[in-house]
């Protein structure tokens, strides 16, 4: 067995690792200023491969940096929101579509895998139910094998669990739990059968009710409201 990959960290791997979960588990909030020293000192480093981590974390859209060296988490708005979800319509049944299509065995042994133990994400969800989540979906990414998908759907990832915790502060309820549940069962049932048509039917359904919608829908503006717009 191999030695665990958190071994062969170098220090600022490791400070990316610790601060990207800090910010996607809320600990570090959106918008909040990070105090470097004390954060370097509160994960057990300099400040030297914090900095080079926040770097980093800029170019993924999790932090902001200006000229003077100062950091803050890069806050949550409406036009994200939306426009996250507005791609999200339409790349991932896209994705479930063409994973129906052209799914192997080994794409269908790591789907049921993946959905082993899958619960939807409670009002506090850890890093590991997190780390679940997404391995349940990007299975279905990875079984389209449309690599420019792939890495699309990548990158949105940990911008989306931002608002994912967002609408978490409010209880979705049993019953929105239960429905979610039930979505990625229809959804591997659909891949395994090969079904195109009702792979990206679900899955455009669970896109259009999910966490992410409702982020988008807590932050609009009230002009931004239209009749008939889910509340």
């Amino acid at each position: 067995m191999g030695e665990p990959a958190e071994l062969f960290e170098t220090k600022a791997e490791y400070a990316y690792r610790r601060v990207r979960e800090l910010i996607l588990g809320g600990r570090l909030e959106p918008g909040a200023a990070i105090a470097q020293a004390r954060l370097a000192k509160e994960i057990g480093i300099s400040t030297t491969p914090l900095r080079e981590a926040l770097r980093r974390l800029k170019s993924d859209g999790l932090v902001e940096l200006d000229a003077h060296r100062d950091a803050r988490v890069t806050p949550l708005t409406a036009e994200e929101a939306r426009d996250l979800l507005e791609i999200r319509r339409s790349l991932d049944p896209l994705a479930a579509a063409l994973a129906a299509e052209r799914r192997t065995k080994d794409d269908i042994r790591e789907l049921r895998t993946a959905i082993e133990g899958l619960e939807p994400l409670p009002g506090s969800p850890s890093i590991d139910q997190l780390v679940a989540h997404r391995r349940f979906h990007r299975a279905i990414y990875l079984a389209s094998h449309n690599d420019l998908l792939i890495e699309t759907l990548d990158g949105l990832w940990d911008k989306a669990d931002r608002y994912r915790m967002l609408a978490l502060k409010v209880d979705r309820g049993q019953a929105a739990r239960d429905e979610k549940a039930a979505e990625h069962q229809q959804l591997l049932d659909c891949l395994v059968a090969g079904d195109v048509e009702g792979a990206a039917a679900v899955m455009r359904g669970h896109i259009d009710t999910s966490l992410g919608a409702q982020a988008a829908w807590r932050l609009r503006k009230p002009s931004d409201e239209t009749p008939g717009a889910p509340a």
